[in-house]
């Protein structure tokens, strides 16, 4: 709890850590370029690099194999697309697969023509149906170029996992690429790039504590790569151009260094997670909790309550002061359904709030959480019973 106000929506963005509030405030006072070869532009080249080993520990990869990007959309964009070069040679990738709860970045397809994108269907849970993938790699021609197959690690609005592991064994079976948004992961999930068996893994640095404005993507080799997406003076080994943008790199390396201490608070706020839902559920029992029959980010609840809409329930818990989200961040101030609980097959006109906690979170702060939830579906209630009696 900060003051008057509870932020409970973690998944949105997290708030930035002292230490990489620390970071940044040294790499703000370094003048150099760090594409400069004097004394000043190697002291901001260290700075690059030593972020660049962090994110590299925490996703088990070499240094060599980190690109910095301005977010995870841009590492979105760059790497969802048809053209890529293994060293010299040209490759092309013909077709992309997403599953249908994807973040927009990836859902839009990045840069592969409309006609290339296809959608697989989810369970009731959002899970990724695995049949449906198998029978998209079975039908694709690869005369025609590679398939490569998107898939969150866990779900923004549900925290639902997915089956990563699986999909990406049927893919490499069929010779085609994996690429992981692993996002959400960091902090809540151990990400290995690897044990994930992704060719690509894209991260962002504000969901894990880290400044908004600075992201990764991270590869299995430098030899098959895609085509640039920033082009220019050669940074990143060419591969993301422009000059480095110093503190918010730095911020996110001192951020994935605190993502792999909190692996081990995952328990605790599992623990809280699972109290306060059962709570929600004893004050309102005809709660729909959205995924809870699958493995779930320990943090996240996205719940429905009927005959109330999302943003409705929303500004109620602002006036309350609690911060949560009626979706996906992404998506706010839009008009217009989750796609997520439509892929689902659940009420999307209703809506849904998103419930996320940060690992630090308190006993205390989900007591006040339900008390003003309690209050909510209290008025809920009443106005249903004046309905009902009308």
């Amino acid at each position: 709890m900060s003051g008057s106000r509870l932020y409970l929506d973690h998944n949105a963005t997290a708030p930035l850590l002292p230490e990489a509030r620390e970071a940044m405030i040294e790499a703000m006072a370094l003048q150099g370029n760090p594409s400069s070869v004097h004394a000043e532009g190697r002291a901001a080249r260290a700075v690059v690099s030593r972020a660049r080993e962090v994110v590299a520990g925490l996703t088990g990869v070499p240094a060599s194999q980190v690109t910095f990007t301005s977010g995870a959309t841009e590492a979105a964009n760059h790497v969802l697309t048809p053209d890529y070069r293994m060293g010299r040679a040209p490759v092309r990738v013909s077709r992309l697969l997403v599953s249908a709860v994807e973040h927009p970045a990836v859902l839009a397809g990045g840069r592969f023509p409309a006609d290339c994108v296809h959608v697989l269907g989810v369970d009731a849970n959002g899970r990724l149906d695995l049949h449906a993938l198998e029978q998209a790699l079975s039908e694709h021609d690869q005369s025609t170029g590679q398939l490569m197959l998107a898939l969150q690690y866990a779900n923004n609005e549900t925290g639902v996992i997915q089956p990563v592991r699986e999909a990406a064994e049927r893919v490499r079976a069929h010779q085609g690429l994996m690429v992981v948004d692993a996002v959400q992961a960091p902090g809540r999930l151990p990400v290995s790039l690897s044990g994930l068996g992704a060719d690509f893994l894209i991260l962002s640095a504000h969901k894990m504590g880290g400044p908004k404005g600075a992201g990764a993507l991270v590869s299995a080799g430098e030899t098959l790569m895609p085509a640039p997406l920033v082009k220019g003076g050669g940074q990143e080994k060419g591969h993301r151009c422009g000059t480095e943008n110093l503190p918010a790199i730095a911020g996110f390396g001192a951020a994935a260094a605190s993502a792999v201490a909190a692996l081990d608070r995952v328990q605790e706020t599992a623990t809280l997670r699972d109290r306060m839902e059962h709570e929600m559920r004893e004050a309102a029992p005809d709660i729909v909790i959205h995924g809870d029959g699958a493995e779930r980010l320990a943090n996240t609840t996205f719940f429905s309550l009927p005959g109330l809409k999302a943003e409705t329930a929303q500004i109620a818990f602002d006036m309350e002061g609690v911060a949560v989200s009626a979706g996906s961040a992404c998506s706010s101030g839009k008009i217009g359904e989750s796609h997520v609980l439509a892929a689902m097959g659940a009420d999307a006109a209703l809506g849904a709030i998103r419930v996320s906690l940060s690992n630090l979170q308190t006993a205390e702060d989900i007591d006040a959480f339900v008390d003003v939830f309690r209050r909510i579906n209290g008025r809920r209630m009443e106005r249903r019973a004046a309905q009902a009696a009308a």
